[in-house]
């Protein structure tokens, strides 16, 4: 399962996407939304739960995804 936080910038310019899933480690986005969008396409073929934080560090959204699962035969 991959796991995604969405925490607000220290310098108030967007959000950063932080995940063990991701190549880079972090990724920068103007809009919670759009880092949403994206945690969740990346995460296609596999479980995912986002979450995103206000400046406090409380939790105020949770968005999970079921990946794709594979049919046996």
């Amino acid at each position: 399962m991959h796991r995604y936080e969405i925490r607000p910038r220290k310098d108030h310019r967007g959000v950063d996407l932080l995940s063990d899933a991701l190549r880079f480690g972090r990724l920068w986005y103007g809009e919670p939304d759009d880092a949403v969008g994206y945690a969740m396409q990346y995460s296609r073929s596999a479980d995912a739960v986002v979450r995103v934080y206000d400046a406090a560090g409380n939790v105020i959204e949770t968005h999970e995804h079921r990946g794709l699962n594979p049919v046996s035969v």
